[in-house]
């Protein structure tokens, strides 16, 4: 029943336009806005305010600051295990920090779909093909109990890994 919630506010966000920082339903998010925006809709309160950040955070910043943040609030997940509302994290180039999250839609079909915030268009859902699939880094999901309340945050903590950009989950 939690993944179907975080797809059905997820959805709800379909359309709204691409704006850096934002997370305002119909007015303006970015992938991580939308993120939060669900949270505030399934979870509840943000669990940390977030500091501002520049369209190159991810880049200048050297820090793996969104899947530090992921690891903190979220329950990680094996990539196989991965089911429609969890959160997806990409790693867009070798070596450089996770900068791109999703919400997993739907597993059925010739590919799995994601919504997301695409930059310089809207929140989308569109398939998660090849390229988006090697770009996979790391999955969470929602802190909220099948019933649909929240649960404490994770205790597992997430490393980098050295090793094709990847990580590992430790307890």
């Amino acid at each position: 029943m939690s993944g179907r919630a975080v797809v059905m506010s997820a959805r709800s966000w379909l359309g709204t336009p691409y704006r850096h920082q934002a997370s305002i339903k119909g007015v303006g998010a970015d992938c991580l806005g939308l993120v939060r925006g669900v949270w505030r809709e399934v979870v509840g309160d943000e669990p940390e305010v977030l500091p501002a950040y520049s369209a190159d955070w991810a880049e200048v910043g050297g820090r793996e600051a969104l899947l530090e943040a992921a690891g903190r609030w979220m329950r990680p997940v094996a990539v196989d295990q991965m089911r429609a509302g969890d959160v997806v994290l990409f790693r867009m180039s070798t070596g450089a920090a996770v900068k791109h999250c999703a919400i997993l839609s739907d597993l059925d079909g010739p590919e799995p779909r994601m919504i997301h915030a695409y930059w310089g268009r809207a929140v989308v859902e569109s398939w998660m093909g090849v390229w988006w699939r090697r770009r996979l880094t790391a999955v969470f999901r929602f802190p909220i109990s099948e019933v649909g309340s929240a649960v404490a945050p994770s205790t597992t903590s997430w490393s980098p890994s050295p090793v094709n950009g990847g990580g590992s989950l430790e307890a």
